[in-house]
């Protein structure tokens, strides 16, 4: 059985994962007849958002694996614990998680560094020929820390996020939120899903060819 990767940045599409996000993949690699390990940093988040009101909430500190098991149903590893020998394929949903937690792209923009084990395995994944699919947000990460690899991805359409992601040495492609970009050479497979998606059928088309294409290439 193919053993896919996901890694979660916590929970809420504010401060952690993006939910739907989360579980659509989560569904379709299921469905897939695939097995998902789910992982994520043990570290504090970068702050607390309330979902209900959009405020920071300052008097108040979250752990991003204790969060992120809210998603995994308790079923959750560190990721500083994962090799690349243990999966065949990584996935990263959206969420600022991906760019507050795993990565500080949501302050530095082209400027930012990826959490260290994140980029390692990354890196480590595409080096072994093992494909990564990231979604929303998430391709902003892969940009980072595949410097030099030139790849191919997409956030959607938005100018300012594309122009980040080609300074950081992307090439960006405008994609709908119901459809992917492949990046072959590095074997990536890319989806806007909420960057651009008005709502949770239209994310979940895109997320599902994503995971069907990224089970094509394991």
């Amino acid at each position: 059985m193919k053993r896919i990767g996901l890694i979660l940045a916590g929970c809420g599409v504010y401060d952690g994962s993006e939910i739907h996000e989360a579980v659509l993949a989560l569904l379709a690699i299921e469905r897939a007849g695939a097995e998902v390990v789910c992982m994520a940093p043990d570290m504090k988040q970068m702050h607390v958002i309330n979902h209900f009101t959009g405020k920071t909430e300052s008097d108040q500190e979250r752990g991003v694996l204790a969060e992120s098991a809210r998603i995994a149903r308790g079923k959750v590893v560190d990721l500083a614990t994962v090799s690349p020998q243990d999966i065949d394929a990584l996935v990263i949903p959206g969420g600022y998680g991906a760019a507050k937690n795993l990565c500080d792209f949501a302050e530095k923009g082209a400027a930012c560094t990826v959490l260290p084990e994140v980029e390692q395995l990354v890196r480590t994944m595409i080096d072994k020929g093992k494909p990564v699919a990231a979604i929303c947000i998430a391709p902003a990460l892969l940009a980072k820390a595949l410097q030099g690899y030139t790849p191919r991805l997409t956030i959607g359409n938005d100018p300012e996020t594309a122009a980040a992601l080609k300074a950081m040495g992307a090439e960006h492609v405008d994609c709908p939120a119901t459809d992917i970009v492949v990046d072959e050479k590095n074997r990536l497979v890319t989806t806007p899903a909420y960057m651009l998606a008005g709502n949770i059928a239209e994310a979940a088309t895109g997320i599902e060819k994503a995971i069907k294409q990224l089970l094509t290439m394991v």
